[in-house]
């Protein structure tokens, strides 16, 4: 994959998240900006490096890492209590701003790399962008619209995770006053 280092340099943001949300399972409470290997959209094929991510609001976060595409042909949109019991939220903020590369907008068509990569349910293309991306630059990581709610979402790399965040720490999800609009706001009703 041929990324113009002009083009890269143009799309780079100093980026400061406040008090973005992370959504995270209860049993990781202790570690809330603990990362680890996974099979999610900017996540190493290979295992060579870590990723936090994170989401400008609630909604957001419970979308990507809770609801995700299992509505997906239904009409009744409901999650059981037992489907957010697992789960904890923390707010998370930049100590420093942080170089992101923003892949919203037209930025995948000014790039020349598919719009799969930040679109697409499967997540192959994704993955192995991310790879270059981190191998080639010095990047802390990619800031995106999720392809759920078009909102802000940030994928951070480890490298820029213990020196650039800071976190609070993690809540219970049903214990937030905040989970019931949340959720009205994704059309999702919580029994």
């Amino acid at each position: 994959m041929a990324l113009d280092p002009m083009i890269l340099k143009s799309l780079t943001r100093q980026v400061e998240p406040v008090d973005y949300l992370r959504c995270t399972p209860w049993a990781r409470r202790k570690t809330p900006l603990g990362m680890g290997f996974g099979e999610t959209r900017f996540a190493s094929p290979s295992n060579s490096f870590k990723l936090l991510y994170i989401a400008e609001d609630l909604a957001t976060s419970i979308a990507e890492a809770i609801i995700r595409d299992r509505f997906e042909g239904k009409t009744a949109r409901v999650l059981a209590q037992s489907d957010v019991d697992d789960w904890g939220v923390c707010e998370v903020s930049a100590t420093h701003p942080l170089r992101l590369l923003s892949l919203r907008g037209d930025a995948c068509f000014k790039l020349g790399i598919s719009t799969d990569i930040v679109g697409a349910k499967a997540h192959d293309e994704a993955r192995a962008f991310s790879q270059e991306l981190y191998e080639r630059t010095d990047l802390d990581g990619i800031v995106y619209h999720s392809r759920l709610r078009k909102k802000n979402c940030m994928a951070i790399y480890d490298r820029a995770v213990t020196p650039g965040l800071r976190a609070q720490p993690v809540v219970q999800i049903e214990r937030l006053a905040a989970l019931v609009p949340a959720l009205n706001s994704l059309k999702t009703q919580l029994i």
